[in-house]
């Protein structure tokens, strides 16, 4: 048979983070872990898979599968959580040119159905879904010509909670970045030339996040590499292990 019927012409970053604690009484302690796949297209689309697993108490699983398009912006998302191993909701996210929809069946909600307008009445610039390597890739808003303190007045959210437990169902919340610089940094999985960026405070939320550190690659595909929160969180995320191919 002809090689010629078969067609590849995506690449696929497979890879592993670990969460771990900092706090000094669990310091480096295994506290749950994330499976990610992200599929990027000829066409410049991308699609990422993610597993998310947090076993501190009330144990928290997340599965979202995250579509953007070839300028990097939201297409759909869906996502899925269960709380101590019950089913806590699920939904599906659409961005149109000026909004997003959400179609949920939570727990504590039921059936869902949300239109949210857009504050610039554009297309959705990023969604936040809680999966760890796509929080890296809100960090591309970030204009490093212009430097500097920069807010993102619009991130729109699948979950208030810092852990992403609730809902899922939209939300509104604002985002406060700063550039640190270029760095090598050597994680679980090798090591890589990155981009070292602070989220300082994301603005909405019922409660304040504490400032968030975040390195991705130093290339155009954000793929995460470590990352930690300070405040009353201690947390540490990194990759380790990283497979591509294609």
């Amino acid at each position: 048979m002809s090689d010629d019927i078969l067609q590849r012409d995506h690449k696929t970053y497979r890879g592993k983070i670990l969460y771990t604690s900092k706090k000094p009484e669990r310091m480096d302690q295994e506290r749950g872990r994330e499976y990610f796949m992200i599929n990027v297209h000829a066409n410049g689309k991308r699609t990422m898979i993610a597993h998310c697993e947090i076993d501190d108490r009330p144990a928290v699983m997340r599965d979202i599968t995250y579509s953007l398009d070839k300028n990097w912006m939201p297409m759909d998302c869906f996502v899925r959580i269960s709380v101590n191993d019950d089913f806590m909701g699920s939904g599906w996210f659409n961005c149109t040119d000026d909004s997003i929809e959400c179609e949920a069946f939570t727990k504590l909600e039921e059936r869902v159905s949300q239109e949210m307008k857009t504050l610039d009445r554009k297309p959705p610039h990023s969604f936040q879904n809680h999966a760890i390597a796509a929080d890296a890739w809100h960090m591309r808003m970030y204009d490093r010509d212009k430097g500097g303190v920069q807010s993102i007045p619009e991130l729109l959210l699948s979950s208030p909670d810092h852990r992403g437990a609730t809902g899922p169902i939209l939300f509104r919340a604002g985002l406060t970045l700063q550039f640190i610089g270029e760095e090598q940094v050597t994680v679980g999985a090798g090591t890589f030339d990155a981009l070292h960026f602070q989220m300082l405070s994301a603005d909405g939320l019922p409660e304040a996040h504490p400032p968030y550190d975040v390195w991705c690659t130093n290339d155009e595909n954000y793929i995460w590499l470590c990352g930690g929160v300070a405040g009353y969180m201690q947390t540490w995320y990194e990759l380790v292990e990283l497979e591509i191919d294609g």
